[in-house]
């Protein structure tokens, strides 16, 4: 597996406890996955909401599981509202358990 693959993984890991149990990546929170020199990790993601009252712990449990990949030496996550989470971004699976489908 290739590290873009095992961030991906990683990713999948992390539940949004408002949207449980559909992980982060799957809900489409996601945007941008850098990898840089020397295992430097930039995720660039949004929130299902701007006051999204665990959007901490969110970050810290990305930070931690994407950090704790053997090739990842550092994880910076930038949050970002733009563009706004809709429920289009989510993917079919996540619309399915959620019940949107």
């Amino acid at each position: 597996m290739n590290l873009y693959d095992k961030i991906i993984a990683a990713l999948k890991t992390v539940v949004d406890p408002e949207m449980a149990p559909v992980d982060v990546y799957e809900l489409g929170l996601i945007y941008e996955i850098n990898i840089g020199a020397n295992g430097h990790i930039r995720i660039t993601m949004t929130l299902t909401a701007p006051a999204c009252p665990v959007a901490g712990e969110i970050v810290q449990q990305i930070q931690e599981r994407v950090g704790a990949i053997e090739e990842v030496s550092d994880v910076h996550v930038q949050l970002t509202f733009d563009p706004p989470w809709t429920r289009d971004m989510m993917s079919d699976e996540a619309r399915f358990e959620l019940g949107f489908m």
